[in-house]
């Protein structure tokens, strides 16, 4: 896809609008179109600049990013859809989801997190269009449906009793914050530390995560755990 991708960024905090403009825009291939304060400008934005994508937060001051994603399927408008939002409840991710937005990130978030988001974005656009005729073949929907390879990667199946909603939520406070513990991560996602621990031994168990225990110079040692790194520390190695 050699054409320019247009984005519409909305959010209530002008600063937030700035720095969200410029990572957008230092990722070749994008450009922001049009920014907004509120859902109702977000709205009169698709409709003015048809935009290929929204990056859309959940905390608007007239209506929640959420009416806003279900407003624009209801007119059956298909811009894709990026929530970008510290919101991290489970029922927000979950009503995200079931709107049809493309992704959610939580805030704060790095550059190179957003630019990841976006060539997941641009390879979905590239396989929609690469698809030819009117009907596909099953390999060409599983691709569509696979989604994006980006770093973030795929939710692992989880046990029983286990919320893939829930595990969005831990690993992305991991992967935001680089390194967590169960009480740390509990009280940014809003568990309690036995339920954030049992997702994070899961995750640990399954190669999603990377746990370890890290020895204070008094009381008990604190398991900690981190994105697993490209390659393993050798032997004796202290770099973790």
């Amino acid at each position: 896809m050699s054409q320019t991708l247009d984005v519409v960024v909305v959010d209530d905090d002008f600063l937030v609008v700035k720095v969200h403009t410029r990572f957008v825009e230092s990722v070749a291939g994008f450009r922001v179109v049009a920014t907004a304060a509120t859902g109702q400008a977000a709205l009169d934005a698709v409709h003015e600049h048809d935009p290929h994508l929204l990056l859309l937060d959940v905390h608007l001051p007239d209506m929640t990013g959420i009416e806003v994603l279900r407003r624009l399927r209801a007119e059956g408008l298909d811009v894709g859809v990026l929530m970008v939002t510290a919101a991290r409840e489970v029922e927000q991710v979950r009503a995200a989801r079931s709107g049809g937005a493309f992704g959610y990130l939580v805030k704060p978030f790095g550059q190179v997190d957003l630019a990841t988001r976006l060539e997941d974005f641009r390879l979905e656009l590239q396989r929609l269009e690469g698809v030819a005729g009117e009907a596909a073949a099953q390999g060409d929907i599983d691709a569509i449906f696979a989604g994006g390879s980006g770093a973030s990667g795929p939710i692992p199946v989880l046990p029983k009793g286990l919320s893939a909603d829930t595990g969005e939520l831990v690993l992305g406070a991991v992967r935001e914050a680089g390194d967590l513990s169960a009480s740390e991560c509990a009280q940014l996602v809003g568990l309690s530390r036995v339920t954030a621990r049992r997702y994070l031994e899961h995750f640990a168990a399954t190669g999603a995560l990377e746990g370890r225990q890290q020895y204070g110079r008094v009381g008990r040692p604190e398991r900690r755990y981190r994105p697993p790194s490209p390659v393993s520390p050798q032997a004796g190695s202290s770099a973790w």
